[in-house]
């Protein structure tokens, strides 16, 4: 059995909280012990002892978290935890200064494209203050090798996703689609996601205005968290329902996901649409290509043209007799990224971390 600590600084529940949250569940069923370790009051810790996960919680308002890693510092020498996670830029730093001088494994994983501007602070980081880096797709691994990470820390393991047993049925599609105020017959092409930039939901909200004559039918629907300028600006085919916590009853309700992201690690919504049954727009960005086949489990286009987007829309929803095989296909890819598989690979990581770490000190 494995004593790990995860650790995330993310004061939201985005994809790497809940990524993290899946690992911890797939561990868990594995038999390993785990504390799960936040800032105050975030939504990570709330999910996290709701699902009956240990959590120790670092104080919000503590400059640069000095008071916080002497604490977690004094909590790792008490327990003796063997592997310290850090989900998170800002976490893996406070794991290295938490750990320092510890025999501890230490596992950095990196899901964002964005990297310091200067080369020095990522080779830095991620090359000697862990043993081991999860790059979330192969677009991030070379970034990191780019940016002087060496390759043989870098382990590609992409995120994961719960496969659901069944499928929702033509009931729960009627019934979700009345809630949205969308008839039967109606396309609906849907994103979920926080309201970023990057992730383009500007792009989608101009393609949706774009297709009010030229595509009538369709409708948008939007569970993001939008500013109220944006939800104003919206055109009067396109819903906005915020946070989903039901993804099934989300899904159900769609015939199209639409990703339009100016950058992306993987793109663990488009997965999940794909373990749906729901065929995929996506831009041809970061990993994206990595998960989605062009034509055959979805469509890939260049990023940031609202105009390609709404074309994407009209071709996808011209082949509507396609969709059940397309979104066949898409689920049967999907389960190559199951969470199963994910956990298998973080598990066999962590193993192969403390024996290297093992050997290089009977060599020293």
């Amino acid at each position: 059995m494995l004593k790990i600590i995860h650790l995330d600084t993310g004061s939201d529940l985005r994809g790497g909280q809940q990524q993290l949250l899946m690992l911890a569940r797939g561990l868990r069923g594995r038999g390993h012990e785990q504390l799960i370790v936040t800032l105050e009051d975030t939504a990570l810790e709330a999910r996290a002892q709701q699902e009956g996960f240990r959590v120790f919680t670092l104080p919000a308002h503590d400059p640069g978290h000095a008071h916080g890693i002497l604490q977690l510092r004094q909590h790792m020498r008490a327990e003796l935890f063997n592997i310290l996670h850090a989900h998170d830029g800002k976490g893996q730093t406070i794991s290295w200064l938490s750990s320092l001088g510890m025999r501890v494994g230490r596992v950095a994983s990196r899901r964002v494209t964005f990297l310091p501007v200067r080369r020095f602070d990522t080779r830095f980081k991620y090359g000697r203050t862990c043993d081991a880096m999860i790059a979330v797709s192969k677009y991030v691994r070379q970034l990191l090798i780019d940016s002087g990470v060496p390759d043989s820390r870098i382990h590609v393991i992409p995120d994961g996703v719960e496969m659901p047993d069944d499928l929702p049925d033509s009931l729960a599609r009627a019934r979700v689609r009345a809630q949205w105020g969308v008839g039967a017959q109606e396309f609906v092409a849907g994103h979920l996601g926080a309201m970023t930039h990057e992730k383009g939901q500007d792009i989608a909200i101009q393609a949706a205005g774009l297709l009010t004559k030229s595509l009538p039918e369709a409708r948008f629907v939007l569970a993001a968290g939008m500013s109220k300028s944006a939800a104003l600006a919206a055109p009067p085919n396109l819903k906005i329902i915020g946070y989903q916590e039901n993804l099934a009853e989300f899904f159900a309700g769609l015939d199209l996901y639409i990703m339009p992201s100016r950058a992306e690690g993987l793109g663990s919504s488009a997965l999940i649409a794909m373990a749906y049954g729901v065929p995929v727009v996506a831009s041809r960005v970061g990993g994206l290509p990595e998960i989605i086949e062009d034509d055959a489990t979805g469509w890939l286009i260049p990023p940031g043209s609202p105009e390609t987007l709404a074309e994407a829309i009209i071709q996808a929803a011209g082949n509507r007799d396609c969709f059940q095989e397309m979104g066949a296909k898409g689920r049967e890819r999907a389960r190559a990224f199951s969470s199963t598989i994910m956990t298998e690979r973080t598990e066999a990581l962590y193993e192969k971390v403390l024996v290297d770490g093992a050997r290089s000190k009977v060599k020293s």
